[in-house]
C-alpha cells in the first residue's frame, strides 16, 4: 500500500483529502505544519507528499528541499492558489513532480497522484488505474472509512465495540456485524480489516441487497467471454478480487435463498468457479457479513440457511445506536461539521447550545448516516458560524409523530410543519414527484432505512425503490 503524507494547514481540507485518499487505498497521513511533517518524514518511509506552497512555518521551497534531503525518490505534489502558481512552478524546477491548484478537484488529484507513482518510477500497483494489458472487467472497490476519520468514541457502548473489535481481528475468524442501517457496520468491517494482518490486501465491498439473482454467480465469482448474453469480456468475480484479503458482504440477509447455497459452497471449499470456466480458482479471504435483519428468525422461518448463518456468525459484533452511545453524539457531529466544511467550502465552527441539546435528546432512527446528511444541509443553510436550530430539518422535530405512525402509512411532513393527514400505502403514480419524493423519505425513516421494508411499505419491489432512489438522489 503507498504511504502518503497530506501538509495543509486548514485542517477540515486535510482531513477531507486524508478521507478521500484513504478510501482510494492508500495509507495516508496528516501534518498541519512543516515542524509535524519533518516527525512523520523521519518515522515513515513515505512514497509521495502532497503540500501546499504556503504553511505557517514554512513555505514550497524549504519543504522540497527537506523532503528531497530525507529521500530523494520521495514524490512532491504542491496544492496552491491562482495567486501562488509561479511560486509552484519555481518549485517544480528544482524537483517537484507537479502542482494542482485549489480547489482541488478529487479526478485530478488522484490522476496526478497516480502518474506520479508510475512515472516516479514505482512498480508495485497504483490504485484505481487500469492497465491495458488487463482485459478482463472489474469494478471499482468500495472502502469504508478508517483512520482519524472513524471516531471511537468515549461511551462504554464505544469501548465495548472497540473492544471487541480489537480482540478479533488480529484472527482470521468470520465475523458477523449485526446493527441497524446507518450505524457504521462497514466501517466497523473496514477497521477489522486494517488492524488484521491482512491489512495491505485487498478489501472488497458487496452490497448483497442490490446483486440480481440471475447476475449473483457472476457478480460473486466472474465470468469467461461469451457464457452468457452480454458476456463481452471475462470479469473477475469479488471472491477473486479480494483473494488474500477481506470480503465484506454487506446485507448479507437479502441474498435469495438459491444465491446462499452458491455462497456457502465458495466459503466451505475455498474455491471458486468462475461462470462458463471448467477451472476452479482457489480463494484465500477473510469473511466479514453484516445485516440489519434478524437471521435467527429468518433461519427458524426457513428463508436463511442455518448452515450458512454459522458460517458467517463466528463471531458476532453488535453495531451499537447513535443515541446509545452518549456523548459521542458531539464527537460525532464535529467531525461531519468539519467534513461538511471542505466538502462545501464552509466555515462553521460548531453545534449552538440550543442545538446541542436537540443532538443530545434526539432518537437519531437514521443513526450516523442521518447525522452526516442532517449536518451537511445545516452546513450549506447556515448563515452564522454556529449550526443554529433554525436550519435543522422539520423531521427532527416530528420524529415523535412519525414513530407512532402506523407501519403500513406513511406521514409526509411538509417544510412548513406536520401536514397533518396519513396517506394509506398505495401506488407511488398516483402521487406528484415531490409528494413521491417525501413519501419515499418517510417509509425509510419508518423502516430505518432498511431498503427492503422500505419497499414493503411502499407496496413496491426493490428495483423499483433502488430506481427511485437514483431519480431523486436520495443518499442512503
Amino acid at each position: 500500500m503507498k504511504k502518503i503524507l497530506i501538509i495543509e494547514d486548514d485542517v477540515s481540507f486535510c482531513l477531507m483529502m486524508k478521507t478521500f485518499l484513504t478510501k482510494k487505498g492508500f495509507e495516508v497521513f496528516n501534518a498541519f505544519s512543516f515542524k509535524e511533517a519533518t516527525v512523520i518524514l523521519k518515522d515513515q518511509q513515505l512514497d509521495l507528499v502532497l503540500t501546499d506552497v504556503r504553511l505557517p512555518d514554512s513555505d514550497g521551497i524549504e519543504i522540497l528541499k527537506h523532503i528531497k534531503e530525507v529521500n530523494p525518490a520521495i514524490q512532491v505534489i504542491l496544492m496552491t492558489g491562482y495567486t501562488d502558481i509561479k511560486t509552484a512552478v519555481n518549485v517544480m524546477k528544482i524537483g517537484a513532480f507537479d502542482y494542482v491548484s485549489k480547489p482541488i478537484n478529487s479526478d485530478e488529484i488522484l490522476h496526478t497522484i497516480n502518474k506520479a507513482l508510475t512515472e516516479g518510477g514505482k512498480t508495485s500497483t497504483v490504485v484505481n488505474t487500469s492497465s491495458e494489458t488487463d482485459k478482463k472487467e472489474t469494478r471499482p472497490v468500495k472502502n469504508a472509512y478508517t483512520g482519524s476519520h472513524f471516531i471511537k468514541g468515549k461511551s462504554a457502548k464505544s469501548k465495548e465495540l472497540y473492544d471487541f473489535i480489537n480482540v478479533v481481528a488480529p484472527t482470521n475468524i468470520s465475523v458477523l456485524i449485526i446493527g441497524d442501517s446507518g450505524t457504521g457496520k462497514e466501517n466497523i468491517a473496514y477497521s477489522i480489516h486494517k488492524l488484521s494482518k491482512r491489512e495491505n490486501m485487498p478489501y472488497v465491498a458487496v452490497d448483497c441487497g442490490a446483486i440480481p439473482k440471475d447476475l449473483a454467480a457472476s457478480e460473486f465469482f466472474g465470468h469467461v467471454k461469451g457464457s452468457f448474453t452480454g458476456a463481452v469480456t471475462d470479469k473477475i468475480g469479488h471472491f477473486e478480487a479480494a483473494n488474500g484479503g477481506t470480503i465484506f458482504l454487506d446485507e448479507v440477509g437479502n441474498l435469495t435463498y438459491d444465491v446462499q447455497v452458491q455462497l456457502l459452497r465458495a466459503l466451505q471449499e475455498r474455491k471458486v468457479k468462475p461462470v462458463g470456466s471448467s477451472k476452479e480458482i482457489d480463494v484465500d479471504i477473510r469473511i466479514i457479513a453484516a445485516t440489519n435483519e434478524d437471521l435467527q428468525k429468518a433461519v427458524r422461518e426457513g428463508d436463511f440457511r442455518e448452515d450458512l448463518y454459522h458460517r458467517l456468525n463466528e463471531f458476532s459484533i453488535q453495531a451499537p445506536r447513535l443515541n446509545e452511545r452518549g456523548k459521542d453524539v458531539l464527537e460525532f457531529a464535529e467531525f461531519f461539521i468539519a467534513q461538511s466544511n471542505a466538502e462545501l467550502e464552509r466555515n462553521v465552527e460548531g453545534l449552538s447550545d440550543e442545538v446541542t441539546e436537540v443532538f443530545l435528546s434526539y432518537e437519531w432512527p437514521g443513526n450516523l448516516r442521518e447525522m452526516r446528511n442532517i449536518i451537511k444541509r445545516a452546513v450549506l443553510l447556515s448563515s452564522s458560524n454556529l449550526i443554529e436550530k433554525s436550519v435543522l430539518p422539520a423531521e427532527m422535530f416530528q420524529h415523535n409523530v412519525l414513530k407512532n405512525a402506523d407501519v403500513d402509512t406513511a406521514v409526509i411532513a411538509s417544510s412548513d410543519g406536520f401536514a397533518g393527514a396519513s396517506m394509506q400505502r398505495e401506488d407511488l403514480k398516483l402521487y406528484s414527484s415531490t409528494n413521491e419524493e417525501q413519501l419515499i423519505r418517510v417509509a425509510l425513516e419508518k423502516a430505518k432505512y432498511n431498503k427492503t421494508k422500505a419497499a414493503n411499505i411502499l407496496g413496491i419491489d426493490r428495483k423499483t425503490l433502488y430506481n427511485k432512489l437514483k431519480l431523486y438522489d436520495i443518499e442512503l
